[in-house]
Order: structure tokens, then C-alpha cells, then sequence
């Protein structure tokens, strides 16, 4: 057990979960206000929520370099903290949001599903001029099965991949290698 913890004690994992946690509590912060404030807080309205995501990967980069690295900070080294951050904000944020629309309020979810559907059947003459009348109904009736546990993959997936480049830019930015010297 104690190699475990050995494990998560070194400073290249250690800086980004703790940032990553605290991203997803600030991304979850920010689904309470929207709820708050009467907005339906699970459309596309959240989507700023990644700038936090970013602005603590700059952050932990910065941060790592100038505590850890001794002013030196690799792009694998920035690649490995903000993919952390990112995954771990993520997964925080998921399980935040499905255990308040499955214990706190059920309804925030059907307001959601009800969302879809509707702009799903306001687009259907666009829609199913793309892709058919039967791959349509394939979508509205996966809409209408949804579960909240898809909130969780869905969270995940979608800052997956949103952070793909502004990953590996805020790496390359903060990246600042030693020079190799002759010898």
C-alpha cells in the first residue's frame, strides 16, 4: 500500500490531480449557478466551463516549472499535467452532476432529455434531409433512452476531446528546455 501512495506522492501527478480537483469542483461551481440562476445548467450553455480547464492547466504548467522543474518544464511534462487536469476535472465534474439529477433534482434531467427532443423535431426537415427518415427516429428514440449515467461518459468524452489542442498548446507555451552544452 505504501508503494501505491509512493506512487501518487511525486510531483508530476501529485500538482495535477490537486488541480484537477479543484477544476472540477469549479466547473461544478459553475453548473450550480446556472441552475441557480434558472438556466437549463446541461446544454450547450455550458461549455465555458472549459476555459477553467484550461486557465488551471496554464496555471499547474506554470506553477510545476517554477516549484518542481527548476525554471525547466518538457513538453511531456505539460502534455502529462494538463491531460491529468483535464481527466480528472472531468470525472469529478461527471459524478458531481449525476449524483445532483439523480438525488438533488430529477427534473434538471428531463428538461434536458425534453431540450433534445425538441430541438431535434424543430431541426427534422434539415435533419432528415442528411441522414434519413430512419437514422432520425435511431436518434430521437436514443435520446428518449438516455440515462443519467450518460451525463458521467458524456462529460468525460466531450472534454476529451476538447482538450486535445488546447492542451498541447498551453504545453508548448510553458515548455522551456535546458540547452545541451558541448562538452
Amino acid at each position: 500500500m505504501q508503494t501505491l501512495l509512493g506512487y501518487f506522492n511525486k510531483p508530476l501527478l501529485k500538482i495535477p490531480l490537486s488541480f484537477g480537483i479543484l477544476t472540477g469542483l469549479l466547473a461544478f461551481g459553475y453548473f450550480l449557478a446556472l441552475y441557480l440562476m434558472g438556466v437549463s445548467p446541461l446544454g450547450n450553455i455550458r461549455t465555458p466551463d472549459f476555459g477553467l480547464h484550461v486557465i488551471m492547466a496554464c496555471y499547474a504548467c506554470w506553477y510545476y516549472r517554477k516549484n518542481y522543474g527548476g525554471g525547466w518544464l518538457h513538453l511531456w511534462e505539460g502534455l502529462t499535467i494538463g491531460y491529468v487536469i483535464n481527466m480528472t476535472a472531468a470525472f469529478i465534474t461527471g459524478w458531481l452532476i449525476y449524483f445532483f439529477v439523480v438525488y438533488y433534482d430529477p427534473q434538471v434531467f428531463v428538461n434536458y432529455l425534453n431540450d433534445m427532443q425538441s430541438l431535434l423535431t424543430e431541426r427534422k426537415a434539415e435533419l432528415v434531409e442528411q441522414i434519413g427518415e430512419e437514422e432520425f427516429q435511431v436518434l430521437l428514440a436514443k435520446v428518449k433512452e438516455n440515462e443519467p449515467s450518460t451525463l458521467i461518459t458524456d462529460e468525460i468524452s466531450k472534454k476529451f476531446m476538447l482538450g486535445i489542442i488546447p492542451i498541447l498548446l498551453v504545453s508548448l507555451f510553458f515548455r522551456k528546455q535546458k540547452p545541451n552544452l558541448p562538452a
